[in-house]
């Protein structure tokens, strides 16, 4: 895909992914007036674990606590078995009490909008960060998951090996205005559409941007 299709290629996608649900941590932020905390936690639970279990697992812990300091109360036993069947739920449960430590701790029980400052909570990458900063914030970064880094690769837009390698690749080459909402777009998009394997070529839309690097078999 070359960097003059790019505009067109957006535009495509943010009309097919209407047909899709929206991602779990976008329904969160917009339920809980895109509060950082929330996001941030609702993000932690859907690392490994499907959209439909992390909704209904989210719901259930906002439902005992939503602050750090509320989270602090419940035993972190209480927490395994709210977020249950969460891929790590133990571990999740751990750090959940960890940052919410951290947060009371260090920033006056606040999530901090810088990424450098968010990577160092338990549990947080640069994914989880950019997803903070973009979505609770909306400052500018950009969030790098499974989908972006795949979809960006196979259209040829960029060539990199890892997501951390993607993110840097894209902040060079991607315009701004697109920063805050490619993962949101790609999402959903390559959950149904450009799926890691056989994807659905025959059936989309931007076919003829895309490079298809790496695809051997597709739909």
């Amino acid at each position: 895909m070359r960097q003059d299709q790019v505009p067109a290629a957006i535009r495509i996608v943010k009309r097919e992914i209407r047909q899709w649900q929206e991602p779990v941590v976008g329904v969160v932020a917009r339920e809980s007036g895109r509060d950082p905390f929330r996001i941030l936690i609702s993000c932690l639970l859907s690392l490994r674990t499907k959209d439909k279990t992390t909704a209904e697992a989210s719901a259930r812990l906002f439902a005992l606590a939503h602050t750090p300091s509320e989270l602090l109360k419940v035993p972190a036993a209480r927490i395994e078995q709210t977020i249950f069947p969460v891929g790590f739920y133990r571990t999740k449960a751990k750090s959940i009490h960890a940052i919410s430590r951290r947060l009371i701790d260090q920033y006056g029980g606040r999530v901090p909008d810088s990424i450098d400052d968010l990577v160092t909570l338990p549990g947080v990458g640069r994914k989880t960060a950019n997803l903070v900063v973009t979505v609770g914030y909306h400052k500018p970064g950009i969030c790098v998951d499974i989908h972006v880094h795949r979809i960006t690769n196979r259209w040829g837009y960029i060539r990199t090996a890892t997501p951390d390698k993607s993110e840097v690749a894209l902040r060079a080459k991607l315009p701004k205005r697109y920063w805050i909402i490619l993962n949101d777009l790609l999402v959903p998009f390559g959950q149904h559409l450009c799926q890691p394997v056989s994807p659905f070529c025959s059936r989309c839309k931007i076919a003829r941007y895309c490079d298809r690097v790496g695809v051997t078999r597709s739909r």
